[in-house]
């Protein structure tokens, strides 16, 4: 008796690709972001093991990063597993704008309310409140907000790969809940190597400690959001520019004791956000019985075959 021989299976690295899309995504995530700044972190400007200086400010290369991280292992894992048709799909998520107004306000202005709340509460802070001038305030944050926040400062570059690619395949592995502490962990962690620069704060472990806590907690919230929406990366995107532009051209000019260091040797920032953005988890986890939304779009309704699933959370 003869049988008939099996489908050759995928070699090489578009083989490994598709039989591991998403340890494969991390990979280049990581090494695509490392490896653009490994140069500054050699360099004078940072560690002083080679004796040069980079001719440009280290916010290139930061921006630079994003785009030869995640956003590029998004791109290849995608187009590999799904083609051009997914690679499509893909893009098109960047303008999915119908989502309803209260997910843009959400996005806007949710995680700006819930780090002021976590700063009022950190010792210190409130005797520090230096008064801003409202309307030029308001003026400069919008613009801050586009350029370089969005643009070079992060969202643009990592939201196509930590919400737009991963997310829904690791809460597809792990659980909404579990899949995104798992996320947030990775997300601190794809830092560490521009966190240790000194380029941010002091780059003591303590410091990178509380970040990886509070951005593993503010996670929550951004799979929440962004299952909700339909898997907008429109409104990731949106949601990291709030998040980085109002501390820093809102809060830290406003209550200038979150820059400074505590005994503990964690940013006093660091710990406000935790406070922040640990209560706003545990109110959408409670909220939404630990699904955070995943039920409102079924992982891959974008690709043949898939159905969206309704959900009331």
């Amino acid at each position: 008796m003869t049988s008939s021989p099996s489908p050759a299976s995928p070699r090489g690295l578009s083989g490994a690709i598709r039989r591991a899309p998403l340890i494969s995504y991390f990979v280049i995530a990581f090494l695509g972001s490392w490896l653009v700044w490994l140069p500054w972190n050699l360099s004078d400007e940072a560690w002083g093991v080679l004796h040069y200086r980079v001719p440009f400010d280290n916010m290139v290369i930061v921006g630079a990063s994003t785009f030869t991280g995640p956003f590029l292992g998004a791109v290849v894992v995608t187009a590999v597993t799904e083609g051009r048709g997914g690679v499509a799909r893909f893009f098109r998520r960047f303008v999915r704008w119908r989502v309803g107004g209260r997910w843009y306000v959400l996005a806007l202005f949710g995680l700006p309310v819930f780090a002021t709340l976590g700063a009022l509460a950190i010792p210190g802070v409130v005797v520090s409140f230096t008064p801003i001038d409202p309307l030029p305030t308001a003026v400069g944050y919008v613009w801050f907000f586009v350029w370089p926040v969005t643009i070079i400062g992060g969202p643009l570059g990592e939201e196509p790969g930590w919400r737009g690619f991963a997310q829904e395949r690791i809460q597809a592995r792990f659980g909404p809940l579990l899949g995104t502490i798992v996320l947030g962990v990775l997300w601190g962690v794809w830092h560490a190597t521009i966190w240790f620069s000194g380029q941010w704060t002091v780059p003591s472990w303590q410091n990178m400690v509380a970040f990886t806590v509070w951005i593993t907690a503010v996670s929550v919230f951004y799979t929440w959001v962004c299952n909700r929406s339909g898997g907008s990366i429109l409104i990731a995107i949106l949601i990291h520019s709030a998040m980085d532009a109002f501390p820093n051209f809102v809060l830290f000019p406003m209550f200038p004791q979150l820059g400074t260091m505590t005994a503990s040797g964690v940013l006093n920032a660091y710990y406000a956000n935790v406070i922040g953005y640990g209560i706003l988890a545990i109110i959408v986890i409670v909220a939404t019985k630990g699904r955070l939304g995943m039920d409102r779009v079924a992982v891959g309704a974008d690709r043949p075959g898939v159905t969206r699933v309704a959900d009331s959370r």
